[in-house]
């Protein structure tokens, strides 16, 4: 017996386990797509329960984007049964290792077929140029999630929510609006992204709408769309920056330490991103949902909470506002001591029928 994860990492050398076939692939990392993320369990911000079985998976979208996705199922499972199930989307920023692992190891261990996984452009799905951010792929990647489900012999098509965390909130009510095989919705510390330019003046607005549209004219000259990560991408640091303020504190203590880190995260999309969503809202006829049921989740000390409790307001019958006490808005990322699961399981068993 060899310490052959050592020797080999030291020779600079690409070391993956998978866990299905138990077999071990060591390759040179110059060979290894430097867009793809590392498949260790290291890279997961949580331990995977005993009880639940994870294993990765890949599918399309209606555009011909690849999705890549982990597929979270109890241990216990009868494949000859019918299970419910949810897709649901990280934050704004985030992968499926993130927040959305969190949640899909809590709700399978209580009886559902949970997809977590990666918006096009960015983590380990396809799309090009990386780190594109469209309200409508977004939006599009919760349907396409529900494709991948459905599919499943042992998942019920009557059966399917989802559950968006953070700017994946809005993506998930979106979805909801187009999409009726989305049964009941969940949101999570929730963001309407599309919504962000909506306190700004017309000024301030055509200001923003100015410097992006300068942006284009250098992504198409240097044939590539300009980026800057925002989080580090080789490791978290120890301690927070000397010079954050504001909510920039509490995004960098869960991206930028070792709390949420992950080198696929990084915190930001291609500077001309934001242009897409200038022109388009993504909760518009997001009273067209009911009568199927919404849950909007938030925290009574999250920075983000009267976005719940204004969508809350927009959202038709049946929908309830649920206030977590002593909850911060990243805490509903990945802290299970305050996320409300016992609350998500039940409003998904009564309204997945």
């Amino acid at each position: 017996m060899v310490p052959i994860r050592f020797i080999s990492e030291n020779l600079g050398l690409n070391v993956e386990w998978n866990g299905d076939n138990k077999m071990i692939t060591v390759k040179d990392n110059e060979t290894a797509d430097p867009n793809a993320a590392k498949e260790s369990e290291d890279y997961y911000i949580f331990e995977l329960s005993n009880n639940v079985n994870r294993r990765s998976v890949t599918y399309k979208n209606r555009y011909g984007i690849e999705l890549a996705g982990d597929l979270y199922t109890p241990k216990t499972m009868d494949k000859n049964t019918k299970y419910p199930a949810i897709v649901i989307g990280p934050p704004y920023g985030g992968v499926k290792e993130q927040g959305p692992g969190v949640y899909a190891d809590q709700l399978a261990q209580r009886g559902f077929v949970v997809l977590a996984f990666d918006p096009s452009y960015n983590g380990e799905s396809g799309g090009e140029p990386r780190h594109i951010s469209s309200p409508e792929i977004f939006t599009e990647d919760f349907s396409a999630g529900v494709d991948f489900l459905g599919s499943l012999d042992y998942v019920d098509r009557e059966k399917i929510g989802a559950l968006g965390i953070c700017g994946s909130g809005g993506f998930a009510l979106s979805a909801a609006a187009k999409d009726t095989r989305i049964k009941a919705v969940v949101t999570s510390a929730m963001y309407d992204i599309s919504g962000m330019g909506n306190s700004m003046d017309n000024e301030t607005r055509n200001n923003m709408l100015k410097g992006i549209s300068e942006q284009r004219w250098s992504d198409f000259e240097t044939g590539e769309p300009a980026y800057k990560r925002t989080y580090p991408e080789n490791a978290p640091l120890d301690e927070l920056p000397d010079d954050l303020t504001g909510v920039d504190v509490e995004w960098w203590t869960f991206y930028g330490l070792k709390r949420g880190w992950h080198p696929n995260s990084g915190g930001s999309f291609t500077n001309s991103s934001m242009q897409s969503f200038s022109n388009y809202s993504l909760l518009d006829h997001i009273d067209s949902i009911s009568p199927r049921p919404i849950l909007i989740i938030t925290g009574d000390i999250a920075h983000s909470r009267s976005i719940s409790e204004e969508i809350y307001e927009k959202a038709s019958e049946p929908k309830e506002l649920y206030v977590v006490p002593g909850a911060m808005h990243i805490d509903l990322y990945d802290d299970v001591s305050k996320i409300p699961f016992d609350k998500i399981e039940d409003f998904f068993n009564k309204n997945l029928k």
